[in-house]
């Protein structure tokens, strides 16, 4: 079986290193914005991995001043 990789760009789900290298955010900042908001649009979870919605993320990112 072929594996697909698909660009972070174009994913629709990020995991929580992959959305730390993306947005140039620490993975501790990024895991403390999920505890303190856990019920936010942006955070979904499977099962006991959490990942992070991409595109609301970065509406997120871009309706904040400071994080």
């Amino acid at each position: 079986m072929k594996k697909i990789i698909v660009p972070v760009s174009e994913k629709y789900c990020l995991t929580i290193e992959e959305a730390a290298a993306y947005f140039g955010i620490g993975e501790g900042k990024i895991r403390k914005l999920i505890s303190s908001n856990p019920d936010a649009a942006y955070v979904l979870r499977n099962g006991r991995k959490t990942v992070i919605k991409r595109a609301l993320f970065e509406n997120y990112l871009n309706d904040i001043n400071s994080i």
